[in-house]
C-alpha cells in the first residue's frame, strides 16, 4: 500500500487538540470523516505527526495514510480542501516509504508563543495580550538554561501516558516581529502542556515573580507544581516538524 505524507496547517480555536477522543470535537477526527466520505464510506487511519492541545493551531503539521493504490496528489489535496472546514488547510502531498513514520521519523519540532503588548482585535485569536512590563533580556538568560537533554517532567502535564520526560531542547528564545514578541523552541520531542508551562514560568522570571537562578531548581525538582501557570494555548503555534 503506498503511503503519503500531507502537510496541513489549521486553526486550532473550535478543537480540543488533535488527537481523537470521545465527545470531543479533534482535527483528526474531522479529517478523517473527510476521507470517509472521499472514499465512499470507507474508513482511511491517520497518523499525525504529535499531539497539540486544546486551542493550539499548527502553522505546519504532518501526517501520513495509507492507501489502497497511487493517487493525483495534486487532485488529492484539491478534493481535501473542498471539504475541509475554513480551519483546516491542506498544502502538499508526497508519496514516501512504506516504513517512513510521520511522528517517530520526525527529527526535530518547533513551537512557537505569540505575545502582543498593545490591543488589538486582529490578534486575540493568535495571539495572548499581555499589557504589561517583562524583562525579555532575562527571559532569554533563562531560555538558555533549557538547552540540551534534560528531564521535562515539571512542565509536563500530570497523569499521562508517556514512558519518559526526558527531552533534548536544540533552541529556545524570545524573538520580536512586528506583532509583538514571540518564544521560539526547537526540541526532539514535547510533552502535553510544556510549551505553554515553559512560557508562564519564562513569563514570571520577566516579570520579577521569579529569577533565572531559580530555574534550574524548577527543572531539578521534575514536579509540575514548581513551575509556574500555563500561558493560554490561543498564542502556541506548532510552526514547523523537521525530518
Amino acid at each position: 500500500m503506498p503511503r503519503y505524507f500531507i502537510e496541513i496547517a489549521y486553526n486550532g480555536a473550535d478543537f480540543h487538540g488533535w488527537q481523537k477522543q470521545p465527545n470531543a470535537p479533534s482535527v483528526q477526527e474531522t479529517i478523517e470523516k473527510c476521507l470517509y466520505k472521499q472514499f465512499a464510506n470507507t474508513e482511511v487511519p491517520i497518523v499525525g505527526c504529535g499531539r497539540t492541545d486544546t486551542g493550539v493551531h499548527a502553522n505546519h503539521y504532518i501526517f501520513h495514510l495509507d492507501l489502497e493504490s497511487d493517487v493525483d496528489e495534486v487532485q488529492f489535496i484539491y478534493k481535501l480542501n473542498r471539504m475541509f472546514p475554513k480551519s483546516i488547510a491542506a498544502y502538499s502531498m508526497q508519496k514516501v516509504e512504506a516504513s517512513f513514520h510521520a511522528r517517530f521519523d520526525a527529527k526535530k519540532r518547533t513551537y512557537r508563543y505569540f505575545i502582543h503588548q498593545k490591543k488589538n482585535p486582529f490578534r486575540e485569536e493568535f495571539s495572548w495580550y499581555f499589557p504589561h512590563f517583562f524583562d525579555i533580556e532575562m527571559m532569554n538568560q533563562a531560555a538558555q538554561l533549557l538547552l540540551e537533554e534534560k528531564d521535562f517532567g515539571s512542565f509536563a502535564k500530570t497523569h499521562t501516558d508517556v514512558k519518559t520526560t526526558i527531552c533534548t531542547v536544540f533552541s529556545a528564545e524570545w524573538r520580536t516581529d512586528e506583532n509583538g514578541y514571540y518564544f521560539e523552541i526547537s526540541a526532539n520531542r514535547f510533552l502535553r502542556n510544556m510549551v505553554r508551562a515553559i512560557v508562564g514560568t519564562l513569563m514570571d522570571i520577566g516579570t520579577g515573580k521569579l529569577k533565572v537562578e531559580d530555574l534550574p531548581s524548577i527543572i531539578a525538582a521534575k514536579n509540575r507544581e514548581e513551575a509556574s501557570v500555563s500561558v493560554p494555548g490561543h498564542g502556541l503555534f506548532l510552526w514547523k516538524i523537521d525530518y
